[in-house]
């Protein structure tokens, strides 16, 4: 029996990265695991991937940005598989323009959409089912953004993973006495599909020694298995070594910027 035998969990941004990797170890504890994103395809074959290990997986295209979509999918886990014991936020977003000086409108708010207020709106479907069983476990990916922010991840991005983690901090100060853990992960820098879009993507060796997908899946199962007596309302998880990402910095702050207010060498 896994530590997780019979919960069913929903799991957002699915189908790379550290949702992969989420998904195949809550399933490998017993979990039923609904792998949710926007490629269908994609989901289609992490779910193939956890089924042929023995595990339980089922796939649900949405915009977690959508509240149609959002309450559609949270409606069809409840009569495909039961409710939802675990969901873990872990779809992320960040903006190509860093520099709060010369981002867009739409990209700010594209960004907070992904990584605040899809958080809410799933929050706000699982939450009724939870509290009345008194059961339930919220686990929302934030960064180490949210308390030390730069260019590196950009103004948006800081801005929403610091509001998330509030946010959640805000659930287990409300309803943690009624029987829901509120957990925050705080990952250092991961190496992820989303630094493709930094204004330097780091090369592979410097993603080598990152924080890599499975260690924050390892973190989140950490957390989800631990008995319901027990929250971990914070955990930071980040490289050992810190490298240095001034030149990346440095290229992020011009990113975006009109030709006439890059400095010219």
């Amino acid at each position: 029996m896994g530590l997780l035998e019979g919960k069913v969990a929903i799991i957002t941004g699915a189908g790379t990265g550290m949702g992969r990797s989420t998904a195949a170890q809550l399933a490998a504890e017993g979990a039923s695991v609904v792998l949710v994103g926007r490629r269908g395809e994609v989901l289609d074959e992490v779910a193939s991937a956890i089924t042929a290990e023995g595990g339980k997986a089922v796939t649900r295209a949405a915009d977690i940005c959508s509240k149609n979509d959002v309450d559609a999918l949270v409606e069809w886990v409840g009569e495909t598989l039961g409710p939802v014991d675990i969901l873990v936020n872990n779809a992320g977003s960040a903006s190509k323009v860093l520099n709060v000086r010369w981002i867009s409108q739409e990209e700010w708010n594209d960004v907070l959409d992904v990584n605040l207020n899809a958080v809410y709106l799933l929050t706000q479907a699982v939450l009724p089912g939870m509290l009345a069983r008194k059961t339930g476990t919220i686990i929302t990916v934030s960064s180490l953004a949210a308390v030390n922010p730069n260019l590196l991840g950009g103004a948006a991005y800081g801005a929403a993973k610091a509001a998330v983690r509030n946010f959640m901090t805000y659930l287990h100060n409300t309803f943690r006495n009624e029987g829901l853990r509120a957990v925050t992960i705080l990952p250092g820098e991961t190496a992820t599909p989303i630094l493709d879009n930094r204004a330097r993507p780091p090369h592979p060796e410097e993603r080598d020694a990152m924080v890599q997908p499975e260690d924050v899946a390892r973190a989140i199962h950490l957390v989800a298995t631990l008995p319901q007596r027990t929250v971990v309302q914070e955990l930071v998880i980040a490289p050992t070594v810190q490298r240095d990402t001034s030149g990346d910095i440095e290229i992020s702050r011009w990113t975006g910027a009109p030709a006439e207010e890059v400095p010219q060498p």
